[in-house]
């Protein structure tokens, strides 16, 4: 008993630094689908933080000394602007949000890979000699994932703004009709959900890799995006959700020392945290809890 609890305890740095960049990503996924915008580019989204991050870090780390923090800032930038693709596409020309959000993921992969290319003459940036430093063995994406999601669930649900913008996803015509903008909520949630996309993504790479490259996502956008249909569109379901991948993310990563495991093949360790999620999916998805309104453009003529 004691043995489990202390490998429980010593997988807990490892699960939070796992799940803060889902439960970020998620937070924004929840924000954009609470006003009515399917955000299935989230995964697109990171993949821009994640190498604008990693090109401002090793570009700037022996020059200034603040080279993770403004590393965060600019991906937070990057993915609000690629996200206005997305907001105008799905918010402004009423497009199919999946199909919207589908070229993002597929513009961000080429895009990446191209100016990797022109700055590093690579697919790939260059390796930074440090990223996120650690305070008692915790990086601080855990605690800023926690903070976001206390800011944001406050906002939701004891601010008018959070009432105004769950009714754009549950009855965009009855916000309307009260004199509140629903498309200025619709954008406002692509926005924000854009910025924790690019701070996500950030906090992938600086805190799980040495550089960026096309597989340091890896699907941890479309990971986040199953958080919220898992988490029921609750902060608590998210987190908890976040929280359950982060821990199977750290499982693989240790059960691979384990001796009578390693006749294992390694790919089934890399495979464990995609089947635990999409198992859990499975188990606990029963009743539709999504908005009502949620991938259905808004149409002002529409009574």
């Amino acid at each position: 008993m004691l043995d489990t609890l202390s490998l429980i305890w010593s997988m807990l740095p490892s699960t939070m630094m796992m799940a803060a960049p889902i439960l970020i990503a998620a937070t924004g996924g929840m924000i954009c689908e609470r006003a009515g915008v399917v955000n299935i580019a989230l995964e697109g989204l990171m993949v821009i933080g994640a190498f604008v991050a990693a090109t401002a870090h090793v570009l700037l780390e022996d020059t200034i000394a603040f080279s993770v923090p403004l590393a965060f800032l600019l991906a937070a930038f990057f993915g609000c602007l690629f996200s206005l693709i997305h907001a105008f596409a799905s918010v402004t020309l009423r497009a199919d949000q999946i199909i919207s959000g589908t070229g993002i993921n597929l513009l961000s992969l080429g895009i990446t890979v191209f100016f990797s290319q022109l700055i590093f003459n690579a697919d790939r940036t260059l390796i930074f000699r440090r990223g996120m430093p650690t305070i008692n063995g915790f990086h601080p994406t855990a605690w800023i994932a926690l903070a976001i999601l206390i800011i944001v669930a406050f906002m939701l649900y004891k601010r008018p703004w959070g009432l105004r913008l769950r009714a754009a996803g549950e009855h965009p015509q009855a916000l309307a009709s009260a004199g509140v903008s629903v498309i200025k909520m619709r954008y406002t949630a692509i926005l924000i959900s854009g910025v924790l996309a690019g701070i996500a993504g950030a906090s992938v790479v600086l805190t799980q890799d040495i550089q960026f490259t096309v597989t340091t996502i890896n699907g941890k956008g479309f990971i986040a995006l199953a958080a919220v249909s898992f988490g029921r569109w609750l902060p608590l379901g998210i987190l908890g959700a976040s929280t359950l991948f982060g821990f199977s993310s750290a499982m693989s990563v240790i059960f691979v020392n384990f001796d009578r495991l390693r006749a294992l093949p390694s790919e089934f360790f890399s495979l464990l945290p995609y089947l635990i999620t999409l198992l859990a999916l499975v188990i606990f998805s029963g009743k539709d809890y999504a908005p009502r309104a949620v991938g259905q453009p808004y149409d002002k003529g529409k009574g």
